[in-house]
């Protein structure tokens, strides 16, 4: 179990600190890591993922600086669910690439180069985890550099694509992005902080031809025609019950990517 002081901000890198939110679960792992980022000296700092709507934790956020800026690496609501509350205890302004989740501020763009906080914020547009899916690049912390992955590369497992929003068409195409990168260190939103983003993304494209040998494998036995529930149960026989949805929506990417490919 994570104890209280666990969830205290504790330094990542160089450029930042995160909190780990109160809201462990099957797809949560231990909890959302929301981030803050601020150069040494900076009166204020960027917020990433605020997450649950939990007052303690967004206190705990803002307790290094005045918050510029809230930015958000996807849609999903263990990322979100805070953003609107924080905006109006901050007067930050909220940017994600989804409309919807803004908050007095404008749409990110991937390519977008932010400046905030002292530090120089570079968007990648990394769909395929969700359509909205973003990477935010600190080129200058540590030798490196370091990106926050949200739940694009997560700091264990590996990520789920929820499915049809979220592609394994767009996901591949996302991970070659990630990888260009090099060794930078991984800041994801569940799970420890990583080393080496490039051999953590060749890891992940390795471990997904795994899964599509083992998809086409099952639609050898079961026929080309096999549905999601079918091939899940040869595949992921031995998921817990509690992630097998998750375990059916990758199938699901799965068998959309196999029968868009050309004969």
């Amino acid at each position: 179990m994570i104890q209280d002081d666990a969830r205290a901000p504790v330094r990542s890198t160089e450029l930042t600190r995160f909190r780990l939110a109160p809201n462990p679960g099957p797809m949560s792992l231990h909890g959302t890591n929301s981030y803050m980022i601020a150069a040494a000296g900076s009166d204020s700092v960027v917020v990433v993922d605020p997450g649950p709507l939990d007052e303690e934790h967004l206190r705990e956020l803002s307790q290094f600086g005045a918050v510029e800026l809230v930015l958000i690496t996807h849609r999903h609501a263990d990322h979100t669910a805070a953003a609107a509350r924080f905006a109006e205890l901050t007067g930050a302004p909220v940017r994600a690439a989804d409309p919807a989740h803004c908050h007095g501020g404008e749409p990110l763009r991937g390519g977008e180069v932010l400046h905030a906080a002292g530090v120089e914020i570079r968007v990648l547009a990394t769909p395929g985890h969700t359509s909205d899916s973003v990477c935010f690049h600190l080129p200058a912390d540590g030798t490196y550099g370091a990106v926050l992955t949200g739940d694009t590369i997560l700091g264990v497992g590996t990520t789920v694509l929820d499915y049809p929003d979220g592609t394994l068409a767009d996901y591949l195409s996302s991970l070659d992005r990630l990888e260009s990168l090099g060794p930078a260190t991984v800041l994801p939103a569940h799970g420890p902080i990583l080393p080496a983003l490039d051999d953590i993304v060749r890891a992940y494209r390795d471990h997904r031809q795994d899964r599509l040998a083992q998809i086409r494998t099952a639609l050898d036995e079961l026929g080309p025609g096999a549905g999601v529930h079918e091939v899940a149960d040869l595949v992921y026989a031995a998921v817990d019950p509690s992630v097998r949805p998750a375990a059916e929506l990758s199938v699901a990417a799965q068998l959309d990517y196999l029968r868009s490919l050309p004969n």
